[in-house]
This record gives structure tokens, C-alpha cells and sequence, in this order.
């Protein structure tokens, strides 16, 4: 009587009818997925890419537009602005030029944005790795109206990559002060390749006429899965210490003054800093320049 009730209500319907609908819906499921690819296009909408070929073109696409707007917003800088940012075009390389675009198309400061000088002011000029990228906009903070900061236009990495690229980081430009650094990419370079190389670029950039200042490198954390270990970096600044007073170059001392505060100031398990760390030692290498620009 229940059952009877409750077809007639339409409440439940007999089994035999919910299969054959559920075979009905089943053969229209293509016919339903085919229309929702289909919507967004006529729509107007992008449609999803369906395979990893589709995907690239897709990309290569929205690259090429972002690339379109960042050459045309090029196009409207001065000569000098146009000629630095060509010079990053060149050097910065496939993680950090994207990156870069991106800060100039959104009208965002970075390291690496054209110093236009100020009269008067001496020339710095930083060289280093991501951690020196880390803090150069905190020096040009602490120094503003008293030098003028530039920084070399790519991620410097490895001495090695100091050897083939030192003349073009310099250029043609006089430079009043030198504060440079190599050491986190040189962990696993054997000592004396790490210290030939070092002396080489020590006695060219000693020919430009300006002062050098050697920053000492930065801690790093233990970790074998990469093969890094902690004591590399000391043996490296140890035998950094010694070719710098050979020739007599200044020497900042980042990892001295950083270590104590590695836990509030550097990044878990990461050889870069926080915020506040970049801060910190912005204003110790800003503290460093200062007496040497000040002479």
C-alpha cells in the first residue's frame, strides 16, 4: 500500500524507470562535456587547453603579449634607461629577467632599476648574489642623498661567473666605491680555484681607481641532501680574509654580524633573509660605505 502511495505521488519512481533514465543521462554525458568546451568559445571566453602542446601555445601566446607591453613601455624611457635595460635583457636570464618585467610593467621598484645619478654624489656600485640583491634597495635607502647606489645587472653567482663578466658589470663608468662578493655559489669550488679567481678579480677591479670593500659571505644552513654544509663558507671567508689584506681591501664583515641573529632574521632552512634580515644588513653595508665615501 506504501509503495502503491508513493508511486502514485511521484515521490519515488520504479526502479526500472531510474535505469533507463540513468542510461539516458550516461549517452548524453559526451553530448553535455562537448557543450561546456564548446560554450566558452562562443562565448567569447578562453577556452581551457586540452593537452600540454595547446598549453604552450597558450603561454607562448600570453608571453608574447607581456613581452609586446613591456618593449612598448621601454620604448617611451630615455636612451640611458633604454640602454640599462638592455643591458638586463642580456644578463639577467630566464628567472630573473621575467621577474623584472613584471615589477616594471606594475610601476614596482627593484634592485635592479635604473639609478639615474645625482650630481655630486659618489658612485657604489654592489656586486653579489641573491642575498647582496636582497639588500640593495635598503642601501640605497640608508644612503639617499649621500651616494649614489648602482648594482651589477645580474644574479653575479660564482666567481667563475665573475671572471667572464667583471668588464661589463664595470663598464666605462668611474666608480668611487666597490662593495662586492662571491661565496654561496662557490661553497662546493675548491679553495684554490675559489681563491685564484678571487685574486684576479680583486687586482681588476683595484684598477679602476676605486675603493674596494670585500663583504664577508653569509651563513648558510646545513643540509646534505644539497651537499651544504655550514664550515664551507667559513674556510671561504678565512681565505677571502687573507687575499683582502694582502691588498689591503676594507672588509664588511656580514657573516659576523648577522650570525648571532640567524633565527629572527634568516629564512627556515634557506640561505636568504627575511625582510627585517635584508634590512639589517643593509644598514651594516650602508655603515661600511660611509666611511669609505665619507674620505
Amino acid at each position: 500500500m506504501l509503495t502503491a502511495d508513493l508511486h502514485r505521488t511521484n515521490r519515488f519512481r520504479p526502479f526500472p524507470s531510474i535505469m533507463k533514465n540513468l542510461t539516458l543521462a550516461l549517452f548524453a554525458l559526451p553530448s553535455f562535456a562537448f557543450a561546456q568546451q564548446a560554450a566558452p568559445a562562443a562565448s567569447g571566453a578562453p577556452a581551457e587547453p586540452t593537452n600540454a602542446k595547446e598549453a604552450a601555445a597558450k603561454k607562448a601566446e600570453a608571453d608574447a603579449r607581456f613581452d609586446e607591453k613591456y618593449q612598448a613601455l621601454v620604448s617611451t624611457l630615455s636612451p640611458e634607461q633604454q640602454a640599462w635595460e638592455k643591458k638586463l635583457q642580456e644578463y639577467l636570464g630566464g628567472f630573473y629577467l621575467p621577474i623584472h618585467k613584471r615589477d616594471k610593467l606594475a610601476g614596482k621598484s627593484s634592485a635592479w632599476d635604473f639609478v639615474q645619478d645625482k650630481l655630486g654624489l659618489p658612485r657604489v656600485l654592489l656586486i653579489g648574489d641573491s642575498v647582496s640583491r636582497g639588500y640593495t634597495q635598503d642601501v640605497r635607502k640608508a644612503l639617499e642623498g649621500k651616494a649614489n647606489v648602482h648594482r651589477a645587472p645580474e644574479n653575479c653567482g660564482p666567481s667563475a661567473n665573475g671572471i667572464k663578466k667583471i668588464d661589463a658589470w664595470l663598464g666605462e663608468s668611474k666608480w668611487d666605491v666597490i662593495h662586492f662578493n662571491f661565496g654561496i655559489h662557490d661553497r662546493a669550488t675548491p679553495l684554490p680555484d675559489y681563491t685564484q679567481r678571487l685574486e684576479q678579480l680583486v687586482e681588476r677591479m683595484k684598477k679602476t681607481g676605486a675603493k674596494l670593500v670585500w663583504a664577508s659571505t653569509t651563513p648558510i644552513p646545513e643540509d646534505a641532501g644539497k651537499n651544504q654544509k655550514a664550515e664551507s663558507i667559513v674556510e671561504r671567508n678565512m681565505a677571502a680574509a687573507s687575499i683582502m689584506q694582502k691588498h689591503n681591501v676594507v672588509i664588511d664583515d656580514l657573516f659576523g654580524a648577522v650570525t648571532p641573529h640567524l633565527a629572527k632574521l634568516q629564512n627556515p632552512n634557506d640561505v636568504h633573509f627575511n625582510a627585517e634580515g635584508y634590512e639589517f644588513l643593509g644598514k651594516q653595508v650602508a655603515t661600511v660605505l660611509e666611511t669609505q665615501i665619507s674620505k
